[in-house]
């Protein structure tokens, strides 16, 4: 994934615990993902340490031994960036920062920076920027020493800080009108949503690089941006699709992931009013990775705090074509079978039996299974169509004569 060559990434540590809560094939996955931040981000992984530990250290997240082995690691390799795969509190971030000598993230600070990176329009900039105030506000002592200097690199984008006896106030003033822009915003944003009547709105809703804006693009015509990094998406889309002489809107929105920071769940919550305003779900999943159900989970509970849970919902298991099974051999007595052996077919009839003919399995790299698609995603539409406005239902043909 990273050429060891590319003189322009940053060489980076990263760091992760092993608890009661989370054990060591968890841990394992936080930190993959956490490395695919680090990438997208602009970073380059040298080396992983992780530890088991009952709780974290107060002072400084882990132990004293694993801390000098990280110290001796870091001095001899010339590491720029040390990453934490869970939130620092300000003191730990002091701590570690002292012994270390080196820039010290945690992965809140890593997705804002991302986001930071990303951000292209006026609004996810500011909302962006929001989040960051509010982050940087209860760690401003010991950080960089004026609000005017930027520097550059992963974690060091937006705004920084003053004297400590004047910055508080700078950043307190400046969290309150950023909210007023916002507000004004959404504003704007909620009469242009009132002026597109009363078409259907469909969300298309899921974690982050699971492949909306690749389906965003096959169904729409139209070239949303895509690419194989995390957080590819922030500010939403919006268009319009017509399937069997039928209108409706379609919107793509930010991805989700495991561990988000609460700030951005705040500030975003006014972008995700197209998820809360939906009258249908698209719920996208990269069934191809392994922890597909864990992602699942994730995006139900971002939906449960923006109020849209109980929305109709349409299963959306992409990446079909990535899918493969892991082999198991049947006179294997001492290999237990899982979920990883699990063909796509022995999955449907797992849980998602239950949900019927709201679960499509799709490839939209590939537009396989892309008619049943369009003709489920059409029926749906049609039937909230129709008790809208009664007297076109027979101005739209039945799911049956779609081609």
């Amino acid at each position: 994934m990273l050429e060891k060559k590319d003189i322009n990434l940053e060489k980076v540590v990263l760091i992760g615990v092993i608890t009661r809560e989370q054990d060591e094939d968890l841990s394992k996955e936080y930190l993959d993902e956490l490395e695919f931040l680090t990438y997208t981000a602009g970073g380059e992984v040298v080396k992983r340490f992780t530890q088991k530990l009952d709780m974290p250290n107060p002072k400084t997240f882990i132990g004293t031994g694993k801390m000098n082995d990280v110290q001796e690691f870091v001095k001899e390799n010339d590491i720029g960036t040390v990453i934490f795969d869970d939130e620092l509190s300000p003191a730990q971030e002091r701590n570690i920062s002292k012994i270390l000598n080196c820039k010290i993230l945690d992965r809140t600070n890593l997705i804002l920076d991302i986001f930071a990176q990303r951000a292209q329009t006026s609004y996810a900039r500011t909302q962006v920027e929001l989040a960051q105030c509010q982050y940087l506000l209860p760690r401003l002592k010991g950080m960089w020493t004026h609000l005017e200097r930027q520097k550059g690199g992963i974690g060091m984008r937006g705004p920084g800080e003053t004297e400590i006896e004047t910055d508080r106030r700078i950043v307190r003033d400046k969290i309150s009108l950023l909210k007023e822009k916002i507000k004004t915003i959404d504003k704007q944003m909620a009469v242009q949503r009132g002026n597109r009547g009363k078409l259907v709105r469909v969300a298309l809703v899921g974690y982050t690089n699971v492949g909306k804006s690749t389906l965003m693009n096959v169904i729409s015509k139209s070239e949303v941006f895509a690419e194989n990094k995390l957080f590819a998406t922030l500010d939403t889309t919006v268009r319009k699709v017509v399937i069997g002489n039928l209108p409706f809107l379609i919107s793509d929105t930010v991805g989700f992931i495991r561990k988000l920071p609460t700030q951005l769940v705040d500030s975003f919550k006014s972008t995700l009013d197209e998820v809360r305003e939906a009258d249908l779900l698209l719920h996208v999943v990269d069934i191809s990775h392994s922890n597909f159900e864990e992602h699942i989970e994730s995006v139900n509970q971002v939906l449960e705090e923006i109020d849209s849970k109980g929305k109709p919902t349409i299963m959306v298991f992409n990446k079909i074509d990535a899918y493969e099974a892991a082999p198991f051999d049947e006179e294997d007595l001492i290999i237990e079978r899982t979920k990883a052996n699990y063909s796509i077919d022995e999955w449907k009839q797992t849980w998602m039996s239950k949900i019927g003919d709201n679960a499509l399995f799709i490839s939209a790299l590939n537009r396989e299974n892309l008619d049943d698609f369009k003709k489920r995603v059409y029926k749906e539409v049609r039937e909230i169509h129709v008790t809208r406005f009664p007297y076109n239902e027979f101005l739209y043909p039945d799911v049956e004569d779609i081609e």
